[in-house]
């Protein structure tokens, strides 16, 4: 068994992989993860694992359990409410677990060790947030129409957007990651949001033969009825 996270910086590596993996799940992968939440089967809870994936299944059997557990029976209530809204009760209580394990491996920490980690955790979009576009941590840059696949001519090198006398961070609206220059990047042009292309799954040659590009939360919310 591969042990604990220990340090400030292990401990939010270990945040960082498992805040990914939730938000995968209820953005990118969305279409899968509703399927799998069948208000039919038993108690199911949502994972995000350090590895960056994600795993809808039942609880742990151990008592106590090895770390804290996420929400219980998050597929109870799929068909309760509409979908944007099951979305983010599930984006709220995934935020709630991350804390906590984040918490739970940091016990033996040192009161400025705690402070430094969440100051770490604090600078990064909630998973609530980011489903939501809710985005208060950062700024959300406005994006011009028609420039989705050619977001390197509208920042600098160091990942801002330059907008006359200010500049905006640019975070991808799946991961939270920030801006570089060597990868390729997609503009919605709905909520004005950008994205890694590996993230939504689009590379430089698809969007070139897409007249609009619109983000997974997008599609979601516009299919909904």
């Amino acid at each position: 068994m591969a042990s604990k996270p220990r340090t400030v910086e292990e401990i939010f590596k270990d945040y960082s992989a498992r805040r990914t993996a939730i938000i995968r799940a209820l953005t990118r992968d969305v279409g899968e993860f509703y399927g799998l939440c069948d208000p039919a089967k038993d108690n199911l809870c949502l994972y995000g694992h350090p590895n960056e994936t994600w795993e809808v299944t039942l609880p742990t059997e151990e008592v106590p359990p090895e770390l804290p557990e996420p929400a219980l029976g998050i597929n109870f209530a799929r068909d309760d409410v509409s979908r944007r809204d099951w979305l983010s009760l599930v984006a709220v209580h995934s935020d709630s677990w991350l804390l906590s394990v984040a918490f739970y491996l940091g016990t033996r920490l040192n009161h400025n060790e705690r402070k430094r980690l969440f100051g770490l955790i604090n600078d990064l979009p909630t998973v609530f947030e980011i489903v939501t576009h809710n985005e208060t941590i950062k700024d959300k840059p406005t994006v011009d129409s028609g420039s989705k696949s050619r977001a390197s001519t509208e920042r600098s090198s160091d990942g801002y957007e330059q907008d006359e006398d200010k500049c905006i961070e640019i975070l991808c609206g799946c991961c939270g990651g920030n801006y570089n220059g060597d990868e390729f990047w997609i503009g919605c042009d709905i909520c004005e949001w950008w994205y890694h292309g590996r993230c939504v799954l689009i590379t430089p040659r698809k969007a070139e033969t897409m007249k609009q590009y619109k983000c997974p939360s997008c599609s979601l919310r516009s299919g909904r009825p």
